[in-house]
């Protein structure tokens, strides 16, 4: 459950990003504050990555490496916890 959570952020994060990067939603105060909050929370996350992935400019694409090594290790747990029952 926790590893769906932390996707669901990942992919709120990214969309508030791509509306902000391509000046949807304007200066949405409230937008702003979810969007620092959430930033705070996945920084830790998404800097180790950000330094091998290249700029590609307004589009981040650290999130969806994020959320592939999520997947994987979710898979690999149920493995694991399949196999010990």
């Amino acid at each position: 459950m926790l590893g769906s959570v932390l996707i669901m952020l990942v992919i709120i994060q990214f969309i508030i990003g791509l509306l902000f990067a391509f000046n949807v939603v304007g200066r949405n105060e409230f937008l702003m504050s979810f969007y620092e909050a959430i930033n705070r929370l996945l920084d830790p996350i998404f800097k180790p990555i950000r330094r091998f992935m290249p700029n590609t400019g307004a589009i981040d694409f650290s999130p969806l490496v994020v959320i592939i090594l999520i997947n994987i290790v979710l898979i690999v747990l149920d493995g694991i916890i399949k196999g010990v029952a």
